[in-house]
């Protein structure tokens, strides 16, 4: 287990993803009311993207490809603590709790989302070389259109969902090409989830803080 020591009072081998690349975006949404939950998320102290040395090397080199195509990465979300990962799981047993459903989750009742898999005890985020992302066009600084926005529970977020069009579909293909040429994992129901192929903690699940 890593211990906690380096200046940023964050464990050894961890780093901010901004300290390495300060051009990429970073957009925390668990640290505002705008999620799937509705309200900031337990862990989230600070609007921060926290990852492994790995994984945010392997970001920067990403970014370095996309900036001769006027393009450039914005992070949703990176290491996650498993305290965060508990308050999803209280807030889906609350079947009572539908605020955001109608943006996040307007296909899948909120009673099935252990079960379809959305919502687990655990998450390869709490590993620390996870991260969720999308393609920004670096003049306009807009997102490119995805199809759906990220954390949206249903198929359409699947990277070859039919539901896209040509156009959403091409841009999914090329964040998950670039982002496999880099070492990472692309994940078949969400077009923003990568995890590095070699992760240097595989079996360790963090609950320090983002602050």
């Amino acid at each position: 287990m890593s211990t906690f020591s380096n200046a940023e009072s964050l464990p050894d081998g961890f780093v901010d993803i901004q300290h390495v690349d300060s051009t990429i975006v970073v957009d925390i949404r668990y640290f505002t009311s705008d999620n799937f939950v509705g309200e900031r998320i337990s862990g989230y102290r600070a609007a921060k993207a926290i990852s492994t040395e790995q994984t945010a090397s392997a970001l920067a080199e990403v970014q370095k490809d996309l900036k001769a195509f006027g393009l450039g990465l914005k992070v949703f979300d990176a290491y996650r603590p498993q305290p965060a990962v508990d308050h999803f799981v209280r807030w889906a047993v609350d079947l009572s709790d539908t605020r955001m459903k109608e943006k996040y989750y307007p296909t899948v009742e909120k009673k099935h989302l252990f079960r379809d898999g959305y919502i687990a005890a655990k998450s390869g985020h709490s590993r620390g070389s996870t991260v969720d992302l999308t393609l920004i066009d670096i003049a306009s600084g807009e997102d490119l259109d995805m199809g759906t926005s990220w954390d949206y529970f249903g198929k359409a977020s699947w990277p070859n969902s039919p539901k896209s069009s040509a156009q959403q579909r091409a841009n999914r293909m090329l964040l998950q090409a670039i982002m496999l040429k880099h070492g990472f994992k692309p994940l078949k129901e969400e077009w923003w989830h990568f995890t590095l192929a070699e992760e240097p903690y595989p079996e360790t699940y963090f609950s320090f803080d983002v602050k």
